[in-house]
C-alpha cells in the first residue's frame, strides 16, 4: 500500500496542496478528480518523488519514500507523466524496452524480451510494434507508453492525465487496460483524470481535490453523487444509473 499523510506543497506564497492524505491499495484503480488547478498532478508528483514536498509523509510498503533507493523504487513504482516528449525516433518495441531498464540497465536478456512481448500484446499493439511513434495516432502512442509502464512491472502505477487529447475509442481502450492492470495483475493504479464519467465507470475508489485540499473520497457511489460533484465543480449535476454504472450529466449555469 502507498499511504500519503498530510502532504503539502507551496509555490512561493501559494499553497498548491494542503495536508492531503490518501491510501492507494493493490488490486484497485484510484481516480483523482477535481477542477483545473486543484493540485492533482502536484499531489501525484510528490507521491512519486518527482516534486519535493514541504510537509507530510509518503509511505510505500511501510517504508518512507525518502528512504527508498532509486533503483529499488524504479522496480516498485512506475510513473507516466502528462508530457512525453521524445527527441529521438523510436519504434513501439524500442520504447517499450525502456521499461526494462531498472532490471537490465540497457542490456536486454531473453527474459526481458518475453516481458516486452507480453506488454505489447497486453495493449494490442503487436501488429505495429516495429512502426515508429511518429507514424502512429495519438491514442496508439499513448498505448505504447502504457506498454512501457507495464514492462517496468511495478506494484504501483501512476498515470497523470493519460486521456489528454484522445478520441473516445482510445480513451476506452486505455481505461479498460488500466482496470485490467489492477484487477488482473493486482497493481495499484492511480489515475489523474478530468472525465468524471470515465472515473465513474473504471474506478474502484475516487478522491477529489479542490483548491489543493481533499474534499471528497470514497467509493464511486459515495463520490459520484450530484451534491458532492456540485460542491467540487460549482456547477449543476445530474447523476443517472445506466447499466449498473453512474453517469453524470452537467451544464454550466447561466
Amino acid at each position: 500500500m502507498i499511504k500519503l499523510d498530510k502532504l503539502t506543497k507551496m509555490f512561493g506564497q501559494q499553497t498548491v496542496v494542503k495536508a492531503a492524505s490518501a491510501e492507494f491499495e493493490k488490486g484497485k484503480v484510484t481516480s483523482i478528480i477535481g477542477p483545473n488547478g486543484a493540485g492533482k498532478s502536484t499531489l501525484l508528483s510528490m507521491a512519486s518523488r518527482l516534486v519535493n514536498r514541504d510537509a507530510g509523509k509518503v509511505w510505500i510498503d511501510n517504508q518512507e519514500l525518502v528512504d527508498w533507493d532509486t533503483k529499488a523504487l524504479a522496480k516498485k513504482l512506475s510513473v507516466l507523466r502528462q508530457a512525453n516528449n521524445l527527441t529521438m525516433r523510436f519504434t513501439v518495441r524500442e520504447l517499450v524496452s525502456f521499461g526494462r531498464f531498472p532490471y537490465s540497465k540497457g542490456k536486454l536478456t531473453a527474459d526481458d524480451q518475453v516481458v516486452i512481448d507480453q506488454s505489447i500484446s497486453y495493449v494490442n499493439l503487436a501488429d505495429i510494434e516495429n512502426k515508429y511513434l511518429d507514424e502512429l495516432s495519438g491514442g496508439q502512442r499513448q498505448l505504447a507508453f502504457i506498454a512501457m509502464v507495464i514492462a517496468q512491472d511495478t506494484d504501483y502505477v501512476f498515470l497523470d492525465e493519460p486521456l489528454n487529447n484522445l478520441d473516445i475509442k482510445h480513451s476506452l481502450q486505455i481505461m479498460a487496460t488500466v482496470q485490467r492492470l489492477a484487477h488482473e495483475l493486482n497493481k495499484a493504479v492511480v489515475v489523474v483524470i478530468h472525465d468524471i464519467n470515465f472515473a465513474s465507470c473504471y474506478s474502484d475508489y475516487i478522491m477529489a481535490l479542490k483548491k489543493g485540499e481533499v474534499v471528497a473520497s470514497g467509493s464511486v457511489e459515495q463520490v459520484i453523487e450530484a451534491r458532492v460533484l456540485e460542491d467540487i465543480y460549482e456547477t449543476p449535476f445530474r447523476v443517472v444509473e445506466m447499466e449498473g454504472k453512474r453517469m453524470c450529466l452537467y451544464h454550466t449555469s447561466n
